[in-house]
């Protein structure tokens, strides 16, 4: 017999029969379920776990369904050859009723259960209303974005990380308590890894590295002061080709700045490039204090607390990094092998700039789809910010302006920032100060807006594909 777990806190669950159909065998996989428990993991109302006991090994998985709508099922990854089974339903709504059927099987056998249900909660009060979708023609929105979704998160404390669909549902979230979320990344492996600050970090500067499954399971989980992770980082958390973790780290050095006007013993604050695996040993360093002299700076006592100020991290093409300043305007390429700059692009770089293709300050820097140097110029000298895109000559080191898409002067971002194409004639970009998230044409033409609750440092596009069968749209 069947025994259900009734000890479960805000979800309840309804029997409505513990017999089991089997398929193409006697008697050796029907019958094994001996115990279900369902729960409700940190209160999130839109991810339900289902424990499965079974008395042998077997194959589980699940087929689940909103009820009144049956025609519209969805089935979990398989949980393989196991006693022990954890599957977790995603693809919810709050305050709805589901039903489930349990599939278990081995070799050529295979059997069903009989439906079980459950409810799920409601949202926390405060995360109601807090998303709000302009879009008066929804015609001439993107197939691939109507299908797909945008991932922003917040970085107060608490943090939550958000997937929205195109009509501003959240369709999947994941929160942590006692800290927030300062910028994240949806990986080449489909799953999200993400920076962590507690309130004693400001801004985008954080202390932990998190890495999380579409199922919500922590897949690694790194704090500062674990093995050869002693620094504080900042801005930007990678995963590389080898599975390592790449960031921006500070760096700091004690330095005579007597010649400047400053102290003997005076601090220099700046940044570097840090690579790590997965248990927290250093496995690459580099630094700016490698390339340049503070004391060649002029300008090295106003700046000192935050020399260069390095505020994205991607990686071009050949596997090199891309790493951009905001106190200089300059993007580098950096030998990921060697520390060696390759080369400045931007304000005094080593590139010829096109006309209308000098921008103060950038963000989101990386290589789009269409093989251009893609960023988000804050544009603090002219209150406009703006998306540029530049196709690199990088052996004649010129480069030529492909997309420049101004963004209304009530959008302008002096501070972060992002932007992103989602499809050939279309780019979704953050007005982070602004709180706004605006999808445009390619002359800057706005199609859609989202208005958020909280200032969200990026927003990237996901598309649906990425995300299966996590989430998966209702037709």
């Amino acid at each position: 017999m069947i025994r259900i777990n009734r000890k479960i806190v805000l979800i309840s669950i309804a029997v409505v029969s513990m017999s089991l159909m089997f398929h193409g065998c006697s008697n050796s996989c029907s019958n094994k379920i001996t115990d279900i428990h369902i729960s409700n993991p940190d209160g999130n109302a839109l991810k339900v776990s289902v424990q499965v006991q079974t008395k042998e090994n077997l194959d589980v998985s699940i087929l689940y369904w909103q009820k009144g709508n049956e025609k519209n099922p969805f089935t979990t990854l398989v949980s393989p050859e196991s006693k022990n089974h954890r599957l977790v339903l995603t693809n919810l709504k709050p305050l709805q009723q589901y039903a489930f059927r349990i599939r278990t099987s081995k070799e050529n056998c295979s059997a069903e259960s009989k439906d079980y249900s459950f409810n799920t909660l409601d949202y926390p009060l405060w995360l109601k209303d807090i998303f709000k979708v302009i879009c008066p023609d929804t015609n001439v929105l993107p197939e691939n974005f109507q299908k797909g979704y945008t991932m922003i998160f917040r970085r107060e404390t608490p943090g939550i990380l958000f997937l929205l669909d195109f009509k501003g549902n959240i369709v999947w979230y994941h929160q942590v308590n006692g800290t927030g979320f300062k910028t994240a990344h949806f990986t080449n492996n489909n799953t999200i890894i993400a920076l962590l600050g507690t309130a004693d970090y400001q801004t985008s500067y954080g202390n932990e590295i998190l890495e999380l499954s579409l199922a919500g399971d922590t897949l690694f989980h790194l704090k500062k002061g674990q093995g050869d992770f002693k620094q504080t980082i900042h801005h930007e958390v990678l995963l590389n080709d080898q599975d390592q973790v790449v960031t921006i780290c500070s760096e700091e050095r004690i330095m005579d700045l007597r010649s400047k006007g400053g102290k003997e013993a005076d601090t220099v604050k700046s940044d570097g490039i840090i690579v790590l695996d997965k248990v927290g040993n250093r496995i690459w360093k580099w630094t700016v204090f490698d390339t340049l002299n503070p004391l060649d700076d002029k300008n090295i006592i106003k700046d000192k607390s935050d020399w260069m100020h390095a505020n994205c991290l991607n990686y071009d093409t050949d596997g090199n990094y891309l790493l951009s300043f905001y106190n200089n305007g300059q993007i580098w390429k950096i030998d990921a092998k060697t520390g060696k700059v390759l080369w400045k692009f931007g304000k005094g770089g080593d590139f010829e700039m096109p006309e209308n293709g000098i921008f103060d300050n950038s963000h989101a820097v990386h290589i789009n789809d269409h093989n251009q140097l893609m960023l988000f110029d804050n544009g603090t000298s002219k209150l406009l910010s703006r998306t540029l895109a530049f196709r690199m000559d990088e052996k004649n080191k010129k480069a030529s302006l492909e997309l420049n898409i101004p963004l209304p002067v009530e959008l302008y971002s002096e501070r972060m920032g992002s932007a992103f194409m989602v499809s050939d004639s279309t780019v979704l970009h953050s007005s982070s100060k602004k709180n706004t998230i605006v999808l445009t044409d390619l002359r800057g033409r706005y199609l859609w807006l989202l208005r958020t609750g909280f200032m969200t440092y990026r927003a990237e596009f996901i598309p649906s594909d990425r995300l299966m069968p996590y989430i998966q749209a209702v037709e």
